[in-house]
């Protein structure tokens, strides 16, 4: 199992510290490192600076946004950051949710699926550097009706292929990420609730052609990258250690998305939360954020987090290299850089 560093948004209070993080990060030889937008910082910009600063680290978009480009736009941006970083990128793309893509981006949200695998095939075929052509329910290139052209992109990516990863939390989109990526983007990764989820991701393999059909899921899911964020906060109390989690899961959870349309929420109920997700989505719409923090189970924590001693936490992380898990992407939970460094440090060395 790998290890990767998610440095998650460039301006949440954290940002100047990121390139502390990235940088002792490449020092010790941690796999990847990870950058995440939503409608603040874009991960692009950040990952080029980042890009710049380091020397063998691989840079990854957790994620770029769907509907916030065209599938050409991110086809550039992914072979320039290639080229500039000598090979060390990797596209990881998501459709946001509802509110995101149509309040921000003023993109419909309606059929997300087919917009991903539409998105995926136009982006590859930019990337293979062919001439670009699409004719599809979503995309149309060139247009039909005017003066444009087919064309090539003039870059050429280092990698061949650049890989794709994409964020997924249903079963349906595991199922895609499986058939078309070569990577999967989760969060709330529970190990103990991840047989349904790896399973998905090995049919959607086969369906593929990634995988032979009659093969095994240990078979299907080889070569493939399961990369999850997960929360770590180093603390002997543990009880406290969760409590540094808990306004991040109730936002999850709680408000993004609306009452009807919440990825999040409806993953708590799969893995058995269903009151608590209700409770914490009240909570939390109702504009009680505090209280909705204060509702999320310590189980729920304690799954999808490394919290705890470092005893503790190198006890558990064996959890994840045992439920499939490929690279596991921390994300640091602590009050200061130096915290911060630490926390990074440590998983380096539990993680050997």
């Amino acid at each position: 199992m790998r290890l990767g560093l998610n440095l998650g948004y460039w301006g949440a209070g954290v940002g100047a510290d990121n390139i502390a993080l990235a940088t002792e990060a490449d020092r010790l030889g941690y796999d990847s490192v990870w950058v995440a937008e939503a409608y603040g910082s874009d991960s692009p910009s950040v990952l080029a600076w980042v890009g710049a600063l380091t020397e063998r680290v691989v840079l990854g978009s957790a994620v770029m946004q769907i509907p916030g480009r065209t599938p050409t736009m991110t086809a550039m941006t992914a072979a320039t950051i290639d080229t500039l970083s000598g090979g060390r990128f990797r596209l990881g793309l998501g459709v946001s949710g509802p509110q995101v893509s149509e309040g921000w981006h003023g993109v419909r949200f309606a059929d997300p699926l087919g917009r991903t695998r539409e998105y995926v095939e136009i982006v590859r075929s930019a990337l293979r550097r062919e001439t670009v052509t699409h004719s599809g329910r979503h995309f149309t290139l060139p247009l039909p009706d005017g003066p444009g052209k087919a064309l090539k992109l003039t870059v050429r990516p280092v990698q061949d292929p650049l890989p794709i990863y994409l964020a997924a939390v249903g079963p349906r989109n595991l199922e895609l990420s499986g058939e078309i990526a070569d990577g999967w983007l989760a969060i709330f990764y529970s190990p103990e609730h991840s047989a349904d989820l790896l399973s998905a991701i090995a049919a959607g393999r086969r369906r593929g052609g990634g995988a032979a059909p009659e093969s095994t899921q240990e078979e299907a899911l080889r070569g493939f990258d399961v990369v999850p964020t997960v929360p770590v906060v180093l603390d002997d109390d543990v009880e406290r250690a969760a409590d540094a989690v808990r306004a991040y899961c109730a936002l999850y959870i709680g408000g993004m998305g609306s009452r009807e349309k919440n990825f999040y929420n409806q993953l708590a109920c799969r893995m058995g939360f269903e009151e608590e997700a209700a409770r914490i989505q009240d909570l939390f719409l109702g504009g009680s954020h505090r209280e909705a923090a204060q509702a999320v189970p310590f189980e729920f924590i304690d799954e999808t987090a490394l919290i705890g001693s470092r005893e503790r936490v190198a006890e558990r992380l064996t959890r994840y290299a045992e439920a499939g898990v490929t690279t596991l992407s921390i994300s640091p939970f602590a009050g200061s850089t130096p915290q911060r460094i630490e926390v990074v440090r440590t998983l380096a060395e539990l993680a050997g």
